[in-house]
């Protein structure tokens, strides 16, 4: 499996030498104070977050989570889900972050919070945008309807890129009056700098090719050996 290697930045997660503060984390103030992400976005967490996302696959999301919970050791005091708008909720069916989050929740035995923060802009997908657009689509697209005075509170997504999205939401947990945030995902996307030399495919022993197993039998998540 593609797992990212022990020397990352503390606060975004990018592979650094000797596992300091990254160069853009030191020039740009970030809202949250660290990050928890398992793997490198690389197959075949690749397929099977897309499988998750947009197959319905949502049995995925208890082996993910089960993963990332491993990685935890510090525990807040609340868990937030990254919010959908009610649009693209209603069209998908579900949030896939809220999902994740609610088997950690169990898991950790950390109360989840699934109503304390909206998406109040149907801002369009990330996907296809710089970084620089990526921050302005987001801009004040959260709000948050709970009060956080004093907490520690840790925001569930399935994949940060650029972390435009955790940050801004961040921003209005702070506004809410959280002292300490963390982001933990499930995949980190590594840019080509990052991840010159970095081949995820020598660490990965799959049993077969997940997606084409969850085809054959849907009831089923995909055995991962690791």
């Amino acid at each position: 499996m593609p797992y990212l290697p022990a020397t990352c930045c503390p606060i975004c997660a990018l592979p650094t030498h000797d596992g300091t503060t990254c160069g853009q984390c030191l020039q740009e103030k970030l809202h949250f104070d660290r990050t928890v992400a398992v793997f490198a976005y690389a197959f075949p967490i690749n397929r099977l977050v897309q499988a998750l996302k947009h197959k319905e696959k949502l049995m995925l999301a208890h082996c993910l989570a089960e993963k990332l919970a491993q990685r935890i050791t510090q525990h807040p005091d609340h868990l937030v889900a990254m919010p959908h708008h009610p649009k693209r909720l209603r069209s998908r069916g579900f949030n896939q972050s809220l999902e994740l989050a609610r088997h950690l929740g169990r898991h950790l035995n950390i109360p989840l919070l699934p109503d304390a923060c909206e998406r109040n802009r149907d801002t369009p997908p990330q996907a296809a945008l710089t970084r620089k657009e990526r921050n302005q689509n987001v801009r004040q697209a959260f709000n948050c309807t709970q009060n956080f005075q004093g907490k520690h509170v840790a925001i569930i997504d399935d994949v940060m890129t650029s972390g435009a999205s955790l940050d801004e939401l961040a921003q209005s947990l702070r506004k809410a009056g959280a002292i300490e945030i963390s982001a933990w995902v499930i995949a980190r996307t590594l840019p080509h700098n990052a991840s010159a030399g970095y081949d995820p495919g020598i660490a990965c022993r799959m049993s077969a090719d997940p997606v084409q197993k969850l085809k054959n039998d849907p009831q089923q998540a995909p055995e991962i050996h690791l």
